[in-house]
């Protein structure tokens, strides 16, 4: 029915109610926003029951980065400390090479030779350890089990829960020692090969600890300042590819090492620019 130009709808006779702009806005928008799906990232592994099954029945897989960096910085920093160290004395660029040479040898097999001793160190503890638990849960079998008892208790079992999870996991003895092996002491299931340790610090340290000495090798012109951008290099990208394993930003990852080797440097050089009297 009309009424003039107005148009009444309804029971009461009222004129339609026009939605403001604002909530047709929002009307025709969030259709868009729920209909958006965000992308999830790719994990790093499957988690189908065949994919884990495999994957937990392997060894873990050992990671030597941190033998890499070790070795990386140390020989870079070592390196450019004594070149700074030698430009700081106004020493000839002979002078350079030989003391940076003898550097990559000799603490380069130093660096190796100390982790292998580390890292053999690791396996001895573990296995005195390991006599330790095999002896215990020989002479005092109830004093271990009461053991894993308390420490699946802290962990949320409770009744029959507990005393079944106590059960099978003492019903094994190499069960039961690997488990008090990773919870009373909190050793992992496996160490790293001492040889493989070695060498990768070894490898590092070698070839960015030469970096700083190419430019007086080739006898380039300019070659203290060409050593520095180099090893300044050399300082940023360990940093940064390290990032790829970390939380933290590549470019933060970079300048952090990038800071540390230069300051390093930065040391040797004012020591031998004061000293340089006594060469």
């Amino acid at each position: 029915m009309d009424f003039g130009s107005v148009r009444v709808d309804g029971k009461h006779g009222q004129p339609p109610k026009r939605k403001s702009s604002l909530s047709q806005r929002r009307i025709t928008a969030k259709p868009g926003r729920q209909g958006r799906r965000k992308r999830r990232p790719p994990l790093e592994h499957e988690h189908s029951a065949q994919a884990i099954a495999r994957r937990l029945a392997d060894t873990p897989p050992f990671s030597y980065l941190r033998d890499w960096v070790y070795g990386g910085i140390d020989g870079a920093v070592t390196t450019f400390a004594i070149v700074s160290g030698v430009v700081g004395a106004e020493l000839s660029s002979r002078v350079v090479l030989i003391l940076g040479v003898a550097n990559l040898v000799a603490d380069g097999f130093s660096m190796a030779a100390s982790n292998y001793s580390g890292t053999k160190t690791e396996h001895e503890e573990h296995a005195r350890l390991r006599a330790i638990e095999e002896r215990h849960i020989a002479m005092e079998p109830e004093g271990e089990r009461e053991e894993i008892r308390q420490i699946f208790r802290a962990k949320g079992f409770r009744g029959e829960d507990l005393e079944r999870a106590v059960e099978v996991i003492t019903a094994d003895r190499e069960r039961w020692v690997e488990t008090m092996l990773a919870e009373e002491y909190g050793l992992p299931k496996a160490v790293r090969s001492p040889l493989k340790a070695a060498a990768s610090t070894f490898a590092a340290f070698v070839l960015c600890g030469a970096v700083p000495l190419l430019p007086f090798l080739l006898d380039a012109p300019a070659s203290f300042e060409m050593s520095i951008v180099m090893t300044a290099a050399v300082f940023f990208l360990i940093g940064s590819t390290k990032s790829r394993w970390s939380p933290v930003a590549w470019w933060r990852s970079g300048m952090e090492t990038l800071v540390i080797g230069l300051g390093a440097a930065a040391i040797a050089f004012l020591i031998g620019y004061a000293l340089k009297g006594l060469a």
